[in-house]
């Protein structure tokens, strides 16, 4: 009898059927295998796709949002998204700013978990461009501590990337890895963004610098040293201890020297050397010392891989103590009862474009970012830090006693003489009392009063002066921080915007400007706000926002330039 075809190709016999150890008409009881993929899947794709084209048809911030990431440069940066009341609820960081950028409109967005949830939220977006992936990491890493955006889970903590430190007090310097560096006596180099590639490239310098990573205090003068038994890494060669005087204050010296100018920049040297010494041992065939160099080089060439110390500061690594920096102040300043709420403000510009002021909030001697805010300097012209601040202090405390807000107990502003005398007629010109009020000339640290001829000048080392030194850093880094932003947002716009070429130069710069007070944009009907909005208690990350919040008293919000309506 023959068995009855179903057209499809039998498989040939396994080796037990061919051997004859099992009929070969024995049917197959074993669970089919894997299933094919359900239709339901494919389905499942096509509803993230019509998700992603719902939210481009139906919410405009949302397409805008998509059409300008197009305009993005494909270069190392940060994207930093918004909602629609102009407030950053994510930052990201990119190697290419319109590829990565662009992700957050495609299907894939609306798969992930972690963007899912949140994507149709996005109305605005922007981007700061970096000098590289280092740069990009460090400042996407520094504004999330700054802004806490609420849909970025990591890198609110802080945690603070390492440093290396080179002790410069010592007669026998020694090498360190360190999240927590002094402030003097030190040598640093870094943010580092890998502690764990540090290590590493700290262990093949220290073969060929032969420093010391103990923490020994070692003094030449001492004879007793010298019957000090040094420990194993003097044996195999990779330090040559000063423990125990074997070499002169001067000689390791010279070699630490070496050490800086190879972290300096002058690293070219020795990687070609070891380079050379690589592809010798790989033509004798020894492979396991030429793969030992070749890691040995990656790991020195990522030394590179790490920020500056003014450009990429890092506050929560440089604190003091707060207690006593706030009980210095009491005294020094002759208070009535420690400052615990202190506020400081800087002004940024360059050239006169694009002045910026932020002003910082520290509680309790510690930086309080939901107290931090940004304003846009929009009624003065050129270079004028004297109107600047007189602006900024105005708008802060005016606001602040309309809506019955407390003062604080100390306001420290960033300059001289001249800088506080204008915030003086600020409050003078408002008709309110100002609060205990000082400012901090940067040159020689000399802190102005008012009603005092001669400044006041602390020690270095007073906690007093130290405290005030951290408002100030505080506050310049967050301006800075908003001016380069800003100044990246205008070359964005007026690369990306065609000039219109029927209207007159004048007209185009009022419209550029947002100087039209007779155009109010509305947010569902309401005229916009005049002071800083809030999400929270968070301030918008840079004062750009989209629909700010509605006000009592019907003005254009200071802070954002009326949109020009656009031609139909």
């Amino acid at each position: 009898m023959t068995e009855e075809n179903d057209g499809s190709q039998s498989e040939p016999p396994s080796d037990a059927q061919a051997a004859g150890d099992q009929p070969e008409n024995v049917p197959n009881n074993k669970p089919d295998s894997k299933p094919a993929k359900k239709p339901a899947q494919k389905s499942d794709k096509k509803g993230f796709s019509r998700r992603i084209a719902a939210l481009l048809d139906g919410n405009l911030g949302f397409r805008r949002s998509a059409e300008k990431v197009r305009e993005f440069p494909q270069s190392p940066g940060i994207y930093l998204m918004k909602d629609a009341s102009g407030v950053v609820i994510y930052i990201g960081k990119a190697k290419n700013l319109r590829s990565r950028a662009g992700s957050y409109f495609q299907a894939t967005a609306a798969e992930e978990l972690r963007t899912a949830e949140w994507i149709h939220e996005i109305a605005d977006i922007d981007y700061m461009e970096c000098e590289s992936e280092v740069d990009a990491l460090l400042t996407e890493n520094r504004l999330i501590k700054d802004i806490q955006p609420r849909h970025n889970k990591d890198l609110k903590d802080d945690k603070t990337f390492p440093y290396l430190m080179i002790t410069t007090h010592e007669d026998f310097p020694r090498v360190e890895i360190t999240r927590n560096p002094r402030s003097k006596g030190v040598k640093l180099f870094g943010p580092f963004t890998s502690a764990g590639q540090l290590r590493g490239a700290l262990q093949v310098m220290q073969r060929v610098f032969r420093f010391r990573t103990c923490a020994l205090d070692i003094e030449e003068s001492d004879p007793r040293w010298q019957w000090f038994r040094p420990c194993l890494l003097a044996s195999i060669g990779q330090c040559t201890a000063p423990c125990n005087l074997r070499i002169s204050k001067e000689d390791y010296k010279r070699d630490i020297r070496r050490l800086q100018t190879f972290l300096e920049g002058g690293s070219q040297r020795l990687l070609a050397q070891m380079r050379e010494e690589m592809l010798e041992a790989s033509k004798l065939l020894d492979f396991e010392r030429a793969a030992r160099l070749r890691d040995e080089i990656q790991l020195l060439d990522n030394l590179k891989r790490r920020g500056e110390i003014d450009t990429h500061a890092q506050p929560e690594v440089f604190h003091i103590d707060p207690k006593r920096g706030m009980r210095a102040l009491r005294k020094v300043l002759s208070l009535d009862r420690e400052p615990r709420v202190i506020e400081g403000i800087d002004i940024a510009h360059l050239g006169g474009q694009d002045t910026v002021a932020s002003l910082v909030q520290f509680l309790d001697g510690l930086p309080f970012k939901p107290g931090y805010r940004r304003y846009r300097i929009e009624g003065v012209d050129g270079i004028d830090d004297f109107r600047s601040i007189h602006e900024v202090v105005a708008r802060r405390f005016q606001k602040m006693a309309v809506e019955d807000e407390t003062f604080p107990d100390l306001l420290m502003i960033d300059g001289g003489r001249g800088q506080l005398n204008a915030a003086l007629a600020a409050f003078r010109d408002c008709d309110l009392t100002p609060p205990v009020l000082v400012s901090l000339a940067k040159r020689e640290e000399e802190i102005y009063r008012p009603g005092e001829k001669e400044p006041l000048r602390l020690g270095r080392d007073s906690f007093a002066l130290r405290l005030l030194q951290y408002v100030r850093d505080e506050a310049h880094r967050f301006a800075q921080h908003y001016h380069h932003i800003l100044r990246k947002k205008n070359t964005f716009e007026n690369s990306a915007s065609p000039k219109p070429q029927t209207r007159s130069a004048s007209k185009r710069r009022s419209q550029m400007n947002g100087s039209q007070p007779t155009l109010t944009p509305l947010n569902n009907g309401i005229p916009l706000n005049n002071g800083i909005p809030l999400n929270n208690g968070i301030p918008p990350s840079d004062g750009i926002t989209t629909n700010p919040k509605p006000s009592d008293n019907g003005q254009i919000d200071p802070l954002t330039p009326p949109t020009p309506p656009t031609a139909s």
